[in-house]
């Protein structure tokens, strides 16, 4: 089995193309933090990801450098060897689904905020609605 699922944020905003069939493809990288960091290594691993077709398109539209996002899809080598005769080993993500993994506030703001509370929300604070007295004993579930 060769399945891979990865969050992360984007290191820079996706290269769009397409190919001569006419597919097209999104070429982006996400840095995942690593759980247990030593001193002197890396705090992030960073991995080749690729989206096809529509996925391309909703990747070209909604992801940008910083979005955080998991992928999840499978392992592919793309090893070639390049002008200089030499072997060049790399791998990349080829990705099946891709879904944000913070809201939209969130990655803007550093946490998440709604920035106003809803009509029923009580004057406390919460988001709990208010219940008028009396009502209680109508609610089927108290």
């Amino acid at each position: 089995m060769n399945k891979v699922i990865l969050m992360g944020r984007l290191t820079r905003d996706p290269e769009v193309s397409s190919s001569t069939s006419g597919t097209t493809f999104a070429r982006y990288s996400i840095a995942v933090d690593r759980r247990f960091k030593r001193e002197g290594e890396p705090d992030a691993d960073f991995f080749n990801c690729t989206s096809f077709g529509k996925q391309a398109e909703f990747v070209e539209r909604y992801l940008k450098k910083g979005t955080k996002v998991v992928v999840s899809g499978r392992l592919q080598n793309n090893n070639y060897t390049n002008k200089d005769g030499q072997k060049v080993y790399d791998v990349r993500i080829m990705v099946e689904d891709v879904e944000f993994a913070e809201s939209k506030n969130s990655s803007s703001e550093g946490s998440y905020n709604s920035g106003s509370q809803s009509q029923g929300s009580a004057a406390g604070g919460n988001d709990f609605l208010n219940i008028p007295d009396g009502l209680v004993e109508e609610l089927p579930f108290s």
